[in-house]
């Protein structure tokens, strides 16, 4: 998975990406970095751990995620011109896109819309968003009109079709993952990586005397939004401070601040719910890693993550649940009771389920 973290300069989005990445950050917040960064991270399953101490194994592969801190998005450097090809180019290929919203005051770095406003940053974003795709659309659709007029390529036709379903919605200033695309219609206009139709994560930058009032925070924005937007709230400098501590001064200092977990563990769950991702996982004495898969995923497509011989030669799955296993405390003992089950090609692979695929290539 990849997570492009966009915001307007002096959101954030340097210090919060040094977080991820649990480096010692320095104070870079007054610097515009041009160039894109990139960095991947293990997403923390307590479930793996656990399942790491009862089989021994050589070692313990988590899932990833990369995320890619993207500048370019301002007001002034794109006036009249639309985004920057190097911004687009950056965020195109991206998953989700984490929009990193200031909302706290901070006299040394002035915002630079020159007053703190959380939903007007979102709608500002939104439009050059929307403003991105429209031009592509355009530019595409007179091409596709003249090559019809020529060819009458039925597939040629569906697809300018869904281009106009796509440009009406633009034109009412609503994002295209608003429509109701089916697969086929979604495969038609994958190619164009329309930015609108991209999963958002909207974050909202706070400051450490407000997250005790995060949720009502959240709320209030949420109203002000026409759709029905996934937002969380963190302290990018209080995430930075946790990062940087050891792991037991960590857990002491989350618990003074009554926080359950980093918000930035809670940044990698909210991803994981907007693309509608979940895992398994393999176990054995070579490894315990977890796979991730899209929710509905069928056995023979999931043993297809793991090496694509599996899902060539897929015959049944040995699959027995992460509660019933630890419950039962072995793979013998589950056996035994009778939980340890076999599953065919078209089982759906539930979140945390074993699994060990039997093949024959």
């Amino acid at each position: 998975m990849q997570i492009g973290i966009v915001g307007l300069p002096f959101s954030g989005k340097s210090t919060l990406f040094s977080t991820l990445m649990a480096r010692k950050s320095q104070d870079d917040s007054g610097k515009f970095k041009q160039e894109a960064e990139r960095g991947i991270i293990t997403v923390p399953d307590t479930r793996l751990d656990r399942l790491t101490e009862m089989f021994n194994p050589r070692k313990q592969v988590n899932a990833t995620i990369e995320y890619i801190r993207v500048p370019g998005l301002d007001q002034e450097s794109h006036k009249n011109t639309g985004l920057p090809s190097q911004f687009l180019s950056n965020i195109k290929t991206v998953d989700v896109i984490l929009l990193l919203i200031r909302a706290f005051e901070n006299e040394i770095y002035p915002h630079p819309l020159n007053s703190v406003d959380p939903v007007r940053d979102i709608k500002f974003i939104e439009t050059e968003f929307i403003l991105s795709d429209l031009s592509l659309i355009e530019s595409r659709y007179e091409k596709l009109e003249k090559l019809i007029m020529k060819t009458q390529v039925e597939k040629d036709k569906r697809e300018l079709a869904v281009l106009k379903k796509c440009r009406d919605i633009l034109e009412q200033e609503r994002p295209i993952r608003d429509l109701d695309l089916d697969e086929s219609e979604e495969l038609l206009i994958r190619g164009y990586q329309f930015l609108t139709m991209k999963a958002v994560l909207y974050t909202l930058n706070i400051s450490e005397n407000d997250l005790s009032k995060a949720d009502t925070l959240i709320s209030g924005i949420s109203a002000q939004l026409s759709s029905n937007p996934q937002i969380l709230a963190l302290s990018v400098e209080i995430e930075k401070e946790i990062s940087e501590l050891e792991p037991e001064d960590a857990r002491v200092f989350l618990e003074d601040l009554n926080i359950t977990e980093p918000a930035t563990a809670k940044m990698i769950h909210a991803s994981y719910k907007l693309l509608g991702l979940h895992s398994f996982f393999t176990v054995g004495e070579d490894e315990c890693r977890a796979w991730t898969i899209r929710k509905g995923t069928r056995a023979q497509k999931a043993a297809g993550v793991i090496h694509s011989d599996l899902e060539k030669g897929f015959i049944r799955a040995e699959v027995v649940s992460y509660d019933q296993l630890m419950e039962l405390g072995s793979m013998q003992a589950c056996k035994d009771k009778g939980v340890l089950r076999l599953e065919g090609k078209e089982y759906v692979v539930q979140d945390g389920d074993i699994v060990n695929v039997r093949f024959n290539v």
